[in-house]
């Protein structure tokens, strides 16, 4: 840990560098980085930006205390014929483990403008916040993230193990061409003993440290029956009464299989929600033929999704049988679930030590409904958490960062670059 006069000064430095934070904010939030599935260009222009900010940065280190490195996913989709992913390395007084603090760089379209009270493209600095489209996902961390190695720099300290930072494309529509694509390809530049961070999910008082994760599957639902008038329903067979009765008989089915409780997750259990609805007929008084309906479903890592399928598949088969219609399933998302990331483990040791230290508070791991791209690290093996104080106002309108939580996420992080392994206890 740091002593504590190192420890001060690193503070002093941080708060010292909010107009530094602040400035590279704006100047993220005026590049747009959209991923052609969301209709934009990718985050090529943004990826040039961050090289220079740090070509800056490390423009007074020796050479041998740090390393740039580019590995483009190619995508001819864009203009520039790939997806940027940048790795900085900043050397340590040990190499090993190596800490991964990673963030991405692309993001979300705005929406319907009418409902922002800024252009989303022209960060607005006020009340302690920066309004803009991608400052809270990811800017606030990502930029926390440069700001503790340059805190750390400018004071002449060195992290205790090396420090890569990790920016990658693609985060928002699947991460194939971003941090899946680093591990699909470049696989043995991570170790299983390194220290996996990625700050990009969290609470508002930075107490979740996120090591698991629900399976997801979304389902389509097509019932095809006969389209009738209303008057003879008899001649025909109503999709839509069948689509209803399979909707129940689901209900009833999750609710009586899949009983466990896992306190790790808010909420603890599975869960299977009937969601998007589909027009079927445009009048009263027709009978329809065909009804389409979904179903999200959140399950605990404890069951495998190909159980809840078969389950499914046999209730559709009973709608069948009853109501005379066919059943089409469709599989319009699976993300089995991550093995989970140990409570006890040292990327998890590591973050509530620093947690402690600049919040003040008892962190806790904890599992989420929701897909991150920690997964990705899970299932090759490198145990990953998800750590960040947020105010879950991602994606919406008029999306803001807190000034003082990227401030403090920045402390969180330069904190930790000082604990030694020996410290936690292992």
């Amino acid at each position: 840990m740091w002593q504590l006069r190192e420890w001060q000064k690193i503070n002093e430095s941080i708060e010292n560098l909010r107009d530094y934070m602040i400035r590279l904010q704006c100047e993220l939030t005026a590049i747009p980085a959209i991923g052609p599935e969301n209709g934009g260009d990718g985050e090529a222009e943004r990826g040039k930006y961050l090289l220079e900010v740090l070509k800056e940065l490390t423009s007074n280190l020796p050479q041998e205390r740090w390393q740039i490195s580019e590995y483009n996913a190619p995508d001819l989709r864009v203009k520039s014929n790939y997806r940027p992913n940048i790795i900085a390395t900043f050397r340590g007084v040990y190499p090993a483990p190596k800490i991964w603090i990673m963030t991405h760089i692309d993001i979300v379209p705005p929406g319907s403008l009418s409902l922002w009270e800024t252009d989303p493209y022209k960060a607005v600095v006020k009340d302690g916040k920066i309004y803009g489209r991608g400052t809270e996902d990811n800017q606030q961390e990502l930029v926390a993230s440069i700001a503790a190695v340059k805190a750390l720099k400018d004071l002449g300290f060195n992290p205790i193990y090396d420090v890569n930072l990790i920016f990658v494309s693609d985060e928002e529509t699947g991460s194939h061409y971003g941090a899946g694509y680093l591990l699909n390809n470049f696989r043995k530049l991570f170790s299983e003993n390194d220290i996996y961070i990625i700050p990009d999910a969290g609470n508002p008082n930075g107490s979740l440290i996120e090591i698991a994760e629900k399976s997801i599957l979304w389902l389509k639902f097509t019932i095809k029956g006969k389209q009738t008038h209303a008057a003879s329903a008899p001649q025909g067979i109503n999709a839509h009464r069948a689509g209803a009765y399979l909707i129940v008989a689901l209900d009833k089915m999750f609710k009586k299989k899949y009983k466990k409780k896992n306190r790790l997750f808010s909420p603890p259990i599975s869960t299977a929600e009937p969601t998007k609805k589909e027009s079927n007929v445009p009048n009263v008084n027709t009978v329809p033929g065909e009804d389409v309906f979904y179903f999200d479903c959140r399950i605990l890592p404890d069951y495998p999704v190909t159980q809840v399928l078969e389950d499914i598949k046999t209730e559709t088969e009973k709608i069948e049988k009853k109501f005379g219609v066919q059943v089409e399933l469709e599989n319009t998302q699976i993300s089995e679930a991550a093995p989970i990331t140990p409570p006890d483990s040292v990327v998890v040791k590591i973050l509530k030590k620093a947690i402690k230290e600049v919040y003040k508070i008892n962190a806790k791991p904890g599992g989420i409904g929701g897909g991150t791209v920690a997964a990705l690290f899970r299932k090759n093996g490198l145990q990953a958490a998800v750590w960040s104080k947020v105010s879950n106002n991602a994606h919406q309108p008029n999306e803001f960062s807190i000034i003082d939580n990227m401030t403090n996420d920045d402390k969180v992080f330069a904190c930790l670059m000082g604990i030694e392994i020996k410290e936690l206890g292992i």
